[in-house]
């Protein structure tokens, strides 16, 4: 019997994030597009840098009422006749706010794109505003934030944020609003800050998708390129945000009796700009709480069973960011998981192996072409670098940097991280620097919790 000779594996050929063809409207509009072969439901994203921290401060949400609220109906359509137009088109459509800006989301099969940004145009330059359409909004955010409350996920991340800000800073209060700003939202007000705020100036409007026979930038200009410009805005994203001087304790959000623990360690990151490169902080990540296979789950979860998972990441914002680790924990477990989640963190400034290293590299750099292989992927893209003040060139440069990442600099990146967030530094007692917030029954753990001296310990009772 004659032996099969095993076949060699090659390595994948380099892969680059599909190329943008850019036009500049006259009204303020860059509008980038994407041919992406095969993809005939074409994917259109939209991104005006419209920050929450726009928001008066005693309205905080009225931009979520009002990107909730900009197709139930417009000049032209009741909200019944829009919402079946929507369907009759076969177009999905979605709007959303964050500290980054506003996002309208819109996909459509490929030959309804002319009539979607027709409709598109509607919702952005000539939304109705029903009374009772941003009353039934208003009440829809007022229960979601009693449920946001009562889970633990949600309630832990709101400590934090209120915790590792300072109490002035926009990001330290929900990116919704509060029970008492979105109560007071009324019309008038949804429509001063659409009138103020949603102009064509700044907008970045992605198109991906089988574009073939399709002259995109004709069919923008026809729909949206009379929207009105405004004026030129500068982002208040540029600045950094201000953190509290005290984020360096423990919190613990009283739940009596709960069965487990919500869990959040966090501390200051950088932004996409950072000394050395960027492309070093996802790999870090990755190796500490990315994974199943990461450190954080090799002990909680393989060794000791205390948890379903734990994960770990970097989150830039376009000036700074924050390094979280996140997850829940069996309730009996909580102080012993605590302890090794501040430790497995601070392992890292003992540096990491090659192992490590490339299991990282390997794993972020080649699946992109997977994460990016859809028209909705590579739009969402395009609009996440344009709210950060970038285009897609960054992801490919950050892609062909990744290749280059090794133990040393990923070694170097932490130590910069760390020095930055006064984090896990051999001169300062271990867990110093690290803002931890624990939702669980705060008599059971308390006690025990301060003994592992990270530092102050405060008992929340909603």
């Amino acid at each position: 019997m004659t032996a099969l000779a095993r076949p060699t594996v090659a390595p994948p050929p380099q892969w680059s994030f599909p190329e943008a063809a850019t036009h500049d409207l006259p009204n303020g509009i860059r509008l980038v597009t994407y041919d992406v072969p095969g993809q005939y439901v074409i994917s259109v994203r939209l991104g005006l840098p419209v920050p929450v921290s726009a928001e008066p401060e005693s309205l905080e949400g009225v931009a979520t009422i009002m990107a909730r609220t900009m197709d139930e109906g417009t000049a032209q359509h009741s909200a019944e006749e829009f919402a079946r137009l929507l369907e009759r088109k076969g177009i999905s459509y979605g709007a959303a706010i964050s500290e980054a800006g506003l996002s309208l989301d819109l996909d459509v099969v490929k030959g309804n794109l002319a009539p979607a940004l027709d409709l598109l145009r509607q919702i952005l330059t000539e939304p109705a505003f029903p009374d009772n359409e941003v009353a039934r909004q208003v009440r829809a955010r007022l229960a979601e934030i009693e449920q946001e409350r009562s889970i633990p996920g949600h309630r832990a991340a709101l400590e934090f944020v209120a915790t590792f800000y300072a109490d002035d800073e926009r990001g330290s209060r929900p990116t919704g609003g509060s029970r008492e700003t979105v109560a007071r939202i009324t019309r008038d007000d949804v429509v001063a800050f659409h009138a103020e705020h949603v102009v064509a100036a700044g907008t970045t409007i992605a198109v991906a998708g089988d574009l073939a026979g399709l002259d995109v930038p004709s069919l923008v200009t026809d729909s949206l390129g009379r929207w009105r410009r405004g004026a030129d805005r500068p982002s208040s994203l540029s600045r950094a945000a201000t953190l509290a001087t005290d984020r360096a304790r423990v919190v613990i959000v009283d739940r009596p009796g709960s069965v487990q623990t919500e869990v959040v360690v966090g501390a200051p990151g950088p932004d996409r700009s950072v000394e050395g490169g960027w492309a070093p902080y996802p790999v870090i990540g990755f190796v500490l709480g990315g994974s199943p296979n990461a450190r954080v789950d090799a002990v909680l979860r393989e060794e000791k069973g205390y948890t379903y998972g734990i994960r770990s990441s970097f989150r830039p914002r376009r000036s700074g960011g924050v390094f979280l680790t996140s997850g829940s924990v069996r309730a009996d477990s909580t102080t012993e998981s605590v302890r090794l989640l501040v430790e497995i963190l601070e392992s890292a400034r003992e540096g990491f192996s090659d192992k490590e290293v490339r299991s990282g590299v390997d794993f972020i750099s080649k699946t992109a072409p997977g994460r990016y292989a859809t028209a909705d992927a590579v739009a969402d893209e395009a609009i996440n670098m344009a709210l950060d003040g970038r285009t897609t060139e960054f992801t490919t440069a950050n892609l062909r940097d990744l290749e280059r990442v090794d133990r040393q600099r990923l070694d170097e990146a932490f130590s910069r991280f760390a020095a930055t967030a006064g984090v896990a530094l051999p001169d300062r007692p271990a867990g110093s620097g690290w803002t931890i917030v624990l939702v669980g029954d705060a008599a059971a753990h308390r006690a025990s919790i301060e003994q592992l001296g990270l530092g102050e310990v405060t008992v929340v009772t909603d």
